[in-house]
């Protein structure tokens, strides 16, 4: 079986697997980080969703085989260490707005919210209300509107 690595959190990693398994495998079940959630399988609800240098993605849809050693994926548990902060500010925010019920698609949600906001201020602009339509993340519980808030509440802690 072949070896793959890349940065996971900071930190090199080398796993042994087969090409095309996907990067939540890897992430949940050879490295033990269970921040992404299974929830489909093929990017549709987003509920996996990290950062691949620094843009969201859904390791759900991506093999493990596409990933170069210079690759920085990024999931909830390493996104406090990019501020250098106990909490992202965006974490805080969820927390601040009491978002979560259930929780489970809250690391999903939190990690699209956080490059959108980085995607914006790269453009230099503020987050409107199309940005945050476009967002796709589903959420069971409907807390959508809590959801909006802390993402707009989020981005101005930035």
């Amino acid at each position: 079986m072949p070896e793959h690595t890349f940065r996971l959190n900071g930190e090199q990693v080398t796993v042994t697997a087969d090409d095309d398994l996907r990067l939540l495998w890897v992430l949940r079940d050879l490295l033990g980080v269970t921040g992404p959630k299974y929830g489909c399988g093929i990017n549709a609800c987003k509920a996996c969703t990290s950062h691949l240098n620094g843009r969201a993605v859904n390791p759900c849809a991506i093999p493990v085989k596409n990933l170069e050693p210079t690759d920085e994926v990024t999931t909830i548990e390493g996104l406090a260490d990019t501020v250098d902060a106990d909490l992202h500010p965006m974490q805080q925010a969820w927390l601040d707005l009491d978002v979560a019920q259930c929780g489970y698609c809250q690391p999903g949600q939190i990690m699209t919210a956080v490059a959108l906001v980085r995607r914006a201020a790269e453009e230099g602009r503020a987050i409107t209300d199309a940005d945050l339509d476009g967002i796709r993340n589903i959420c069971r519980c409907g807390t959508y509107p809590r959801i909006r808030a802390a993402i707009k509440a989020g981005a101005e802690r930035r």
